[in-house]
């Protein structure tokens, strides 16, 4: 049974835009989840400016997921990462106590891109909060690949379908992307308290109702399944709870005085920039 539906919203982030699903007013999170952004689907011609590029900024209380269906990203940190993603790869970044990166579109700029992916931020438990940075690519082996019948599915992180992916997580969680031929029936896992599957391409049905790209559906407990009636690419997404999260800007925590404090210290120059990336940043909204 579908709890709540969630359509996306677009933003623009200057060179392009991006569908913002979550935090949402009437459901800020799914599991662990905490923020979940569609950036694209997007034509890039060649020579696009550097003011399209996401600058160096900050981050504190989560870790953030990347995740690419088409395109290329090149990330650069403040622990001195500087990793290119592709599709079908992921980039899992522990901001913890604090670290700043960039993302930068280097290929566009080259030859051009069409770029479409997943921007998702997780929260971390109250005691990985403080945690240390940190920055792991993974690819092949690492995320297990599937398919039955007309369904093709990659783990991204966490458990399910009898599989594991070998990304640290400091949470039961699941991610993972299918993509699935007209007419194929996919069951959402069962075993996390709370569940989501948000259509990217395509459209589904669950329960006799059509749902299009753009769309997240948020689960009841209990079995759920849904049915692809075109060619689709869904997000299957969910974990256990953590309890509640603040948000500001690029920062996530349990406290608001820790929210405060990350403000400051990005304000006062106290965060590392990239050590490849230090000729400019973000400034902290007004």
């Amino acid at each position: 049974m579908i709890e709540m539906v969630i359509r996306q919203r677009r933003h623009s982030l200057g060179g392009f835009e991006v569908g913002r699903v979550l935090p949402f007013a009437k459901r800020r999170m799914v599991g662990p989840f905490v923020f979940f952004d569609h950036m694209g689907p997007v034509d890039m011609a060649p020579g696009v400016p550097r003011s399209v590029d996401v600058r160096p900024h900050p981050h504190i209380g989560l870790s953030t997921v990347t995740y690419l269906f088409a395109g290329e990203i090149m990330h650069r940190d403040s622990v001195g990462s500087e990793q290119p993603i592709r599709p079908g790869e992921v980039n899992w970044m522990v901001a913890g106590r604090g670290i700043t990166h960039s993302e930068r579109f280097e290929r566009a700029r080259r030859e051009g891109d069409h770029l479409d992916g997943i921007q998702a931020w997780v929260a971390l438990p109250e005691a990985d909060e403080e945690t240390d940075p940190a920055f792991a690519h993974h690819e092949g082996a690492d995320l297990p690949v599937w398919r039955d019948g007309g369904v093709s599915g990659q783990l991204i992180a966490g458990e399910a379908f009898g599989l594991s992916a070998r990304v640290r997580t400091h949470s039961p969680l699941f991610y993972a992307h299918l993509t699935l031929a007209a007419g194929a029936c996919m069951g959402l896992p069962d075993e996390h308290r709370e569940r989501a599957l948000y259509v990217a391409a395509g459209a589904v049905e669950v329960q006799g109702e059509r749902h299009e790209a753009g769309a997240m559906l948020v689960m009841a407990p209990g079995s759920a399944s849904f049915t692809a009636v075109e060619p689709s690419s869904v997000m299957l997404l969910g974990g256990e709870p953590l309890g509640e999260r603040f948000l500001y800007w690029n920062f996530v925590s349990s406290s608001k005085a820790r929210l405060e404090q990350a403000k400051a210290d990005w304000q006062a120059g106290r965060m590392k920039l990239p050590d490849l990336d230090r000729d400019e940043f973000i400034p902290l909204p007004e």
